[in-house]
């Protein structure tokens, strides 16, 4: 699947498969991620998204089938995926004992550029505030200011952003995505929520799910 076939691939996945605790979650995937472009992975809560995420970023290495970053096969191409990489997970990567400021500040953020992201996710008044004390919509805008720093990486990985954002909040994520599409850059995501993003396309790991009673006939195949 390719999403703009004009633009250059970045990230490309060819006949993945991907276990988790001994399971087979999905098999056969195949994507092609454009640069200006973005692909939301869909499916059902343990359907294997955050998995996935885990597995493009070299997390999981418990995988078949290819990985391939600017035309580079894993695992030779990991380290100059990751220099244009930003990736924010569940537990997005807040510190709880730092402020919203002091968060960034770790990310290299200067004090001028953390200011004005925690700004622009309508944060300002809490950058002096120590994060366990804030909810966890605040929480959610601390990780994703790091999408309103300055140069960026040019791939953004991400998995569930929306999580615990009210509709303010999920409207201004959205304009950011989008206005990073168009500036070249490329988002991979997990969401539920419906996207309205121009060049978006979703790929469902439920056509990839593997028949169990097929796997039970190869396995007793293998081992009688």
């Amino acid at each position: 699947m390719s999403v703009t076939p004009k633009s250059p691939v970045v990230l490309q996945v060819r006949d993945l498969a991907c276990d988790r605790d001994g399971r087979r979650l999905f098999k056969g995937l195949d994507f092609s991620l454009c640069m200006g472009a973005a692909i939301q992975i869909k499916g059902a809560n343990g359907a294997g998204k955050t998995t996935l995420l885990r597995t493009l970023i070299g997390i999981v290495s418990d995988f078949r089938g290819e990985i391939l970053w600017c035309g580079s096969s894993f695992p030779s191409a990991l380290p100059a995926m990751r220099g244009s990489l930003l990736y924010i997970g569940h537990r997005g990567g807040v510190r709880g004992s730092l402020t919203p400021l002091e968060n960034l500040f770790w990310y290299g953020a200067t004090r001028e550029s953390a200011l004005w992201a925690l700004d622009c996710v309508d944060l300002s008044g809490f950058e002096g505030s120590l994060c366990y004390s804030l909810s966890a919509g605040e929480n959610r805008r601390v990780a994703l200011a790091r999408l309103f720093l300055p140069q960026t990486p040019r791939l953004w990985i991400l998995d569930e952003p929306f999580t615990a954002l009210d509709a303010l909040g999920v409207a201004i994520l959205e304009q950011q995505m989008a206005a990073h599409l168009d500036f070249g850059g490329s988002i991979l995501l997990t969401s539920h929520q419906y996207l309205s993003l121009e060049r978006l396309v979703s790929v469902d790991l439920s056509d990839f799910v593997v028949d169990e009673s097929l796997v039970a006939m190869e396995a007793e195949y293998v081992f009688s």
